[in-house]
């Protein structure tokens, strides 16, 4: 379970004034540490305006609390692999994409950048590559469908 998140760096700046043709989204993680039962993990939140028009970049910390048989798996894989457990790792990234997509919303508005629109819920593959996906079977949502 998450108990906090913290943004400790954010920056958005503009470089071209061409319309916004799309946007890149890339969560990284950058440490796996844990302390006294709780999980931190160190990020970066990193959206790109397509055509070099511009970009936010934040940085920040989440805290989780989990079971001691989850925590200290979460520890060893990333101790071995730099990776997260598949479910754990959805729940992290799913966090940091919403905090950091609601957040940025305000941070790019002095700049003139849209808002970094949320994208559907994260999802890994079998191969463990991420995948977006809708409640709707992968099919666009008619008007009324819940996300």
């Amino acid at each position: 379970m998450i108990t906090g998140i913290k943004i400790t760096h954010v920056e958005a700046h503009r470089d071209k004034e061409e319309d916004i043709s799309g946007l890149n989204v890339n969560i990284g993680l950058d440490t796996v540490s844990v302390k006294a039962g709780e999980i931190h993990i160190t990020f970066n939140y990193a959206a790109a305006y397509n055509e070099g028009v511009g970009e936010l970049k934040m940085k920040g910390t989440i805290i989780a609390k989990e079971d001691p048989k989850i925590t200290k798996e979460v520890e060893a894989t990333w101790t071995k692999e730099k990776k997260l457990p598949d479910e754990f790792a959805e729940n992290i990234l799913n966090a940091i994409n919403y905090t950091c997509g609601t957040n940025g919303t305000l941070v790019v508005r002095p700049v003139n950048l849209s808002p970094p629109i949320i994208p559907p819920r994260i999802q890994l593959g079998p191969a463990g590559g991420a995948q977006s996906g809708t409640q709707t079977g992968g099919k666009p949502p008619k008007h009324g469908d819940l996300l």
